[in-house]
């Protein structure tokens, strides 16, 4: 009986001197019953399966965080906007911390007055349209009858209004809508509450910060940090200064002609003109004229004719002959660049994007600058959009002289193996052979 192995089964004999040996069985050694999984690859899926794991974590935690970084963003340009008032205080002797909050208590006592008297202006000039109400229907209903021969009377408008079906859904829906809006508030005063708190610390705590950060960091990338830091106040507070510049220029010229057309509140108007369009972009200025259009409307339909020519005279005045004097030493970046900066930041992070980009794109722009090479133009009129005639010249010269070559040289033209006038019968360079 033949012997078997451990396996079970019966061993090859060896092959014999000076032959070559059968070839291993399809499947190699590994192949049974008995081959085992490699060592690396179960390490291999944990380790796959524990990075998806925690990419799926970190984008659900980013997802879910992204307002608060947002209001943290936001806090981080405030805290660079108020860093040169804090710090010119700090110089002086004040605690860092007493002067962020007298900058801060300014900030939201300049701000809560502006709204207190902007709403005011606007209760009482709603106030004034609800009690004029009835007059103006009388005379709209009175101009119908008298062009299209009706006989319309504002009791059976009244009526049809209150007994209309659109009312009815109309009050229903505003109902409901007021629990969201109570919730939007109430939202919006708690983003307020993180950004200033957060602004605040940024702000007083801004040594440290930057000595943490610095920590970390070897000394050459030390100064590179704290030359961007220094950059990025620069820049910030420079935005704001200008934005704050021409915000005044703009609220004194709009309160000179409300004052002179007599519109109502021309102070607050003035000062909402002034705001709006110069810290909200893009749509600014056409949200700031809305308002005093239609409080002049409501004073003669001419007048808000009036404040809509002058928004948009001003308009043309401030972004060709103010903004780009105020700018140049402020913010030094170019308007196209400035539009696109501020769509971009729109796309990316909505309105806070629109108002943060132009501070962002400034602060790189000019981190960047220190570390791009630049060379002095030669002085070319072409770099000025004029072509040099000589050169134009010389340029048809050199295409004349390269043409003449292509063609032979030959006074009368033609392709290289035509005869010219003087040139025998035969090819160039001899008689026939």
């Amino acid at each position: 009986m033949a012997s078997t192995d451990e396996t079970g089964q019966t061993p090859r004999p060896p092959a014999p001197p000076g032959t070559t040996p059968p070839a291993p069985p399809p499947g190699g050694a590994g192949a049974g019953p008995g081959a085992r999984m490699p060592r690396w690859l179960p390490r291999a899926m944990v380790l796959a399966l524990t990075l998806i794991a925690v990419f799926q974590l970190g984008s659900w935690a980013f997802h879910q965080l992204t307002g608060l970084l947002i209001n943290i963003l936001i806090a981080f340009f405030l805290a660079l906007a108020v860093e040169p008032a804090v710090s010119w205080m700090a110089r002086r002797g004040v605690r860092r911390g007493v002067a962020t909050f007298a900058v801060f208590l300014a900030v939201l006592v300049a701000a809560a007055g502006f709204v207190t008297l902007l709403g005011s202006m606007l209760a009482g000039q709603i106030v004034k349209m609800v009690e004029d109400f009835p007059e103006y229907l009388d005379s709209v209903i009175n101009w119908i009858n008298s062009h299209f021969r009706t006989e319309l009377r504002r009791v059976d408008i009244q009526e049809g209004l209150l007994r209309s079906d659109w009312l009815r859904d109309y009050v229903q829906n505003s109902a409901t809508g007021v629990l969201d809006v109570s919730t939007q508030v109430l939202g919006g005063l708690f983003q307020l509450l993180t950004i200033v708190l957060f602004g605040f610390y940024f702000a007083a705590d801004g040594p440290r910060l930057r000595r943490a950060l610095c920590s970390v960091l070897p000394p050459a990338r030390q100064a590179e940090v704290l030359r961007a830091w220094e950059i990025a106040v620069d820049k910030t507070g420079g935005y704001l200064y200008s934005r704050g510049l021409m915000a005044l220029i703009s609220g004194l010229a709009h309160y000179v002609l409300l004052q002179f057309l007599e519109v109502p509140y021309a102070p607050a108007l003035a000062v909402w003109v002034g705001l709006v369009s110069q810290f909200i972009p893009t749509i600014g200025t056409y949200l700031a004229g809305a308002l005093p259009m239609l409080i002049a409307f409501t004073v003669d339909p001419w007048y808000a004719l009036w404040v809509l020519v002058f928004v948009v005279v001003y308009q043309q005045f401030e972004n060709y002959m103010l903004q780009p004097k105020l700018t140049a030493r402020t913010v030094d970046i170019h308007p196209a660049v400035a539009f696109g900066s501020v769509i971009a930041g729109t796309a990316l992070l909505g309105a806070v994007g629109a108002l943060i980009s132009i501070p962002a794109v400034a602060t790189l722009q000019a981190f960047l600058g220190a570390y791009v090479k630049r060379y002095d133009v030669t002085d070319d009129p072409r770099v000025q959009g004029h072509q040099d005639r000589g050169h134009r010249d010389r340029g048809r010269r050199g295409a004349l002289a390269r043409a003449w070559s292509r063609w032979g040289g030959r006074p009368g033209g033609g392709p290289p193996g035509a005869a010219g006038p003087g040139d025998a019968a035969g090819p160039r360079g001899g008689g026939s052979s």
